[in-house]
């Protein structure tokens, strides 16, 4: 059976021979329908071309993922990603949910995990689950404990190889693994302190810094 069409108010700015604007307008299993530079919508099936240097890779009926220039973006619902020129700063912009949170569908290592902004956490923290599914050697890290609002938790410190938001993408950043208590993964300050934050109203700005 085939799903709705899911409307998503969602751009990305690409760097081709010349910079292209992308909005997802709506999806189907295998079709994304897309508006480039502000044109009609088109729909375009997996493994389009889509404008020059940017091929639709996979649509879903959560998010498309593009490449662009040989590299992978990944849009979901109600997130912006915005990418500039090489010569620029590399940019995301986030969305609010109804909840007032900025959630993100990232990628730790290449695999796509949810998060959450955090702040107020150290280092990005993800569950034992999501450890084993991204196939992370969790045990093999420093063990310790942290203080949550459920008490105190066993933990495991390591070091990721990537990760990535949007068009953002870090080496070797430090996070928890948490045996338990963790729906969604926490972006943290070991992610967070690279970065330029600006906060404007529903959203927030992520310029990579180093």
């Amino acid at each position: 059976m085939r799903l709705p069409i899911l409307f998503l108010p969602l751009a990305l700015l690409a760097s081709a021979s010349h910079a292209a604007d992308i909005a997802v307008v709506g999806l189907f299993p295998g079709k994304a329908v897309l508006v480039v530079d502000g044109g009609t919508p088109k729909t375009f099936a997996v493994g389009s071309i889509v404008t020059p240097g940017v091929k639709l890779l996979t649509a879903t009926e959560s998010s498309a993922t593009v490449i662009v220039n040989d590299k992978k973006q990944t849009i979901a619902i109600g997130q912006h990603v915005n990418r500039s020129a090489p010569t620029g700063p590399t940019s995301v912009v986030l969305q609010a949910n109804g909840q007032g949170h900025f959630m993100v569908q990232g990628q730790i290592n290449g695999g796509a995990i949810q998060m959450l902004v955090d702040t107020g956490a150290t280092m990005i923290a993800f569950s034992e689950a999501d450890a084993q599914r991204l196939g992370i050697n969790y045990k093999a890290g420093q063990p310790g404990r942290v203080n949550t609002a459920n008490g105190s938790v066993p933990v495991y410190r390591v070091k990721l190889d990537t990760v990535k938001v949007g068009s953002i993408e870090l080496n070797q950043v430090d996070a928890v693994v948490q045996q338990a208590g963790l729906p969604f993964a926490l972006l943290g300050m070991s992610f967070l302190n690279r970065m330029e934050m600006r906060r404007d109203g529903e959203h927030m700005t992520l310029t990579k810094r180093f």
